[in-house]
């Protein structure tokens, strides 16, 4: 039911445009999502890239310091780059705040011996190559849950599915929650589907999705997305500011990735990339305030789950017993 208080969104420039009378189409409701997170919201903000507890502090000041809610950091350089003292004082430090924290799980095909990833079909890309590959995911996955981490990333779907039977059988949490990298992200409804059903929690779509392609995907599953407002140059560039309001609507349950063009790379992550690291984790809080201040300027910011919501609700799965 349409709430008849609340103020109508605004899309940018409509008021400008209708008085040169160029006003747009109205939306059509059938385009928006029907989904939302379970306690209530349509959208959560996640600051990507937060390599170790020094990128951790970072954000976590500069977030209180601009007053950015905060529902999920997460880390790229994996599991393996950080010491048990590192993984227990980011899980402590997010903890204590109601922030979920995710860390990459284990090797990938890109950093791995394999020379297919070099060459123009990219091979495998950043799939895990070889049983040992797998092992060495599921083995970051154990060793991060034991040190309290409750959210894991992967980019590769035999690696997801061992992570969502080590999960349903116990070995892992119960309550552990497993994200799709952006890096192996589906780009259509069908393959969105296979990955809920794999065991992901959330998927990180590309940024180069189409509205329509959105709602697509909304139509066949309700796994929360996440997307890139801003991507990396090596997952696009794409700056979707302008977008952010329409893709809450037809995306919902959205979490928001406050990422950074034109930024050097910084994966696998050391003290040699501190400087960088830490200005680009200070910088992406600094986009999620101009994309929340967007969403402000055109009434579309009061759908905002709970600060410490994390959990993705019942979702589809592939039975994990024959």
């Amino acid at each position: 039911m349409t709430d008849l208080s609340a103020p109508a969104v605004r899309r940018p420039g409509e008021q400008a445009l209708a008085a040169l009378g160029l006003a747009a189409p109205a939306p059509d409701p059938a385009d928006a999502s029907p989904h939302r997170f379970p306690g209530g919201g349509s959208w959560r903000t996640e600051i990507p890239s937060c390599e170790g507890p020094e990128a951790l502090a970072v954000v976590l000041a500069e977030a209180a310091r601009l007053e950015v809610p905060v529902h999920r950091v997460s880390q790229g350089s994996g599991v393996w780059m950080l010491t048990d003292a590192e993984i227990t004082e980011m899980a402590g430090a997010t903890r204590e705040r109601g922030i979920e924290l995710c860390l990459f799980t284990g090797p990938r095909g890109t950093w791995d011996t394999g020379g297919a990833v070099r060459s123009d079909s990219r091979g495998g890309g950043p799939r895990a190559r070889g049983y040992d590959a797998v092992a060495g995911c599921v083995e970051d996955a154990v060793r991060a849950t034991e040190l309290g981490v409750r959210c894991l990333l992967v980019a590769d779907e035999g690696v997801l599915w061992a992570l969502h039977r080590a999960r349903e059988s116990g070995v892992l949490p119960a309550d552990t929650t497993l994200k799709v990298s952006a890096l192996i992200g589906p780009v259509n409804p069908v393959s969105y589907a296979v990955f809920e059903r794999l065991g992901a929690d959330s998927v990180n779509v590309p940024s180069d999705l189409t509205l329509a392609h959105l709602t697509e995907i909304r139509r066949v599953s309700g796994a929360p997305m996440d997307m890139y407002i801003e991507a990396p140059d090596d997952l696009g560039g794409q700056v979707r500011m302008y977008e952010v309001a329409e893709l809450i609507r037809r995306g919902a349950p959205l979490y928001l990735k406050f990422g950074l063009s034109k930024a050097p790379g910084i994966y696998p992550w050391g003290a040699h990339l501190r400087a960088v690291a830490l200005d680009t984790a200070r910088e992406r809080v600094r986009r999620g305030r101009l994309v929340l201040d967007l969403l402000a300027r055109h009434g579309a910011d009061g759908g905002m789950a709970p600060l410490g919501s994390r959990l993705p609700g019942p979702l589809h799965r592939f039975p994990t017993t024959d």
